[in-house]
């Protein structure tokens, strides 16, 4: 994209079409227009991007088709939405000045290195994987925005590479790796939060908006070690046990046993009477009743 266009228009609603719409502000352009076809609720991006693109003077067309495109200007179709809340088109059209469109409609996965792999299963663009990321190729892991039914975020992937790196240990040592059981979600109902303090959210620094639509720095600004360690502390611990010692102290029958720092508690069914006490009591949420089977 070169640096002296005036009016660029970005075909798409992903994160790919607010980058090059934020992209084309920081390289000059006049104006940086994203044409999209549905509404903002249904826009795959990220809120938070598409707050700070409007931010930095980036402007939006919901609901909004490229039919045709002339040198030096393009038409777009208003679209309604029908009784479904599908898009349907509506024969209005408007005609908005552009030097450069861009097709910004996803995001595809470089298959090349897989295509001489026998008995690799592949679905549509994604690689499938079983509960520890393994392929049907035993051996080979995959994860990240290759992997089917992905959500395509860094965060995702760096997940997918922590459950991969564990099961290819195992591999090599002739295992096969069992995850641990999941907690059941420990839910809001579920907490105390009155055994919490108050402590409101780190503001992290943002750059200006004049600086924003120039320079290619950091948008928003990273934690000092200070404030990483506060937002921790900020943590509910929501269905896992910190030791706070509550069920401990407000058992009735002495059916509480602790196990040591960092081993948390057993319960001495013997003496359990089943009150109760103990999970009404636990701050985050971490301990459940069950009836008891006759």
């Amino acid at each position: 994209m070169a640096e002296n266009l005036s009016k660029v228009v970005i075909y798409g609603g992903g994160n790919t079409a607010i980058d090059v719409a934020r992209t084309a502000k920081r390289l000059g352009a006049e104006e940086s227009i994203i044409v999209y076809r549905r509404t903002r609720d249904k826009m795959p991006a990220h809120d938070f991007e598409v707050k700070e693109a409007l931010e930095e003077g980036v402007k939006m067309k919901w609901l909004s088709t490229i039919t045709e495109a002339d040198a030096g200007s393009i038409t777009i179709e208003k679209m309604a939405l029908d009784d479904k809340g599908f898009p349907q088109p509506t024969g209005e059209f408007e005609t908005l000045a552009a030097d450069s469109v861009v097709l910004a409609l996803g995001q595809n996965v470089e298959q090349t290195l897989l295509e001489h792999m026998p008995g690799l299963e592949l679905k549509w663009d994604s690689v499938q994987t079983d509960a520890v990321m393994m392929t049907s190729v035993a051996g080979v892991f995959a994860g990240g925005d290759m992997v089917a039914g992905g959500e395509r975020t860094v965060t995702v992937s760096i997940g997918h590479g922590k459950k991969a790196a564990r099961a290819i240990d195992a591999w090599m040592r002739g295992e096969r790796y069992q995850p641990a059981p999941k907690h059941e979600p420990a839910t809001f109902e579920r907490l105390n939060t009155w055994y919490y303090a108050d402590a409101a959210k780190t503001v992290r620094p943002v750059l200006d908006i004049i600086r924003r639509q120039s320079t290619f720095d950091e948008v928003v600004g990273g934690l000092d070690e200070g404030n990483a360690m506060y937002e921790a502390r900020r943590c509910l611990s929501c269905g896992n046990c910190f030791e706070c010692d509550n069920c401990y102290g407000v058992c009735p029958d002495s059916a509480v046993i602790k196990l040591g720092a960092g081993k948390r508690f057993a319960f001495n069914y013997d003496y359990c009477k089943g009150c109760g006490l103990c999970v009404e009591e636990c701050p985050c949420g971490a301990i459940a009743v069950e009836m008891e089977d006759k």
